[in-house]
């Protein structure tokens, strides 16, 4: 039966995604057709931000109002998902019409994606060069430009040399503590 299961795009509330992911798989057990489904994917990646001085990690959904979901939509398991609140439908070719698989290289982009973005686990790069000039955008030097004299990429820090009251001061930064002028 898993070789009939095909990807399909569910076009559901944005921002209600991770919930009627949950209410799918419920309302799949409640009537016995796991056999049907296989994987739900909500694409998401991991965002970085300052937050009142503190790095916070948060994930961010990639196509808001969209479900990814491998089935075998015979039977009832189309009406099943349907009729579940805040489900909108299948996407479809034509309107009112039948649910269209994603192509496999749309799934092998997608899965392989997916991936990617779980072995970075919320990973910055290092988008900086020794002798760069670059803004301070948080903390006690806020707004002031300085120029960056070392990159320690084990731990994300930058020393960047700011010049106050006529001398040239070093400063450790974070990489998310900075931009580039």
């Amino acid at each position: 039966m898993s070789d009939s299961k095909k990807w399909y795009v569910l076009r559901v509330i944005s921002g209600k995604e991770h919930k009627l992911k949950a209410l799918i798989e419920n309302e799949v057990a409640r009537y016995g057709l796991q056999d049907y489904i296989g994987e739900i994917l909500i694409p998401t990646e991991k965002v970085i931000k300052l937050q009142k001085g503190k790095r916070i990690t948060k994930e961010k959904t990639l196509f808001p109002g969209y479900i990814y979901i491998e089935a075998d939509l015979s039977g009832e398991l189309p009406h099943v998902i349907k009729s579940i609140p805040g489900v909108m439908g299948f996407l479809t070719a034509v309107k009112g019409g039948d649910p269209m698989p994603l192509s496999e290289m749309e799934v092998n982009r997608l899965l392989g994606k997916m991936d990617e973005m779980a072995m970075q686990e919320g990973n910055i790069l290092n988008p900086f060069k020794v002798g760069e000039a670059v803004k301070i955008t948080d903390g006690l030097f806020k707004d002031f430009d300085g120029v960056i004299e070392e990159i320690s990429d084990d731990n994300k820090k930058l020393k960047v040399m700011v010049k106050m009251f006529g001398r040239k001061i070093p400063l450790e930064l974070n990489f998310f503590q900075v931009e580039k002028i």
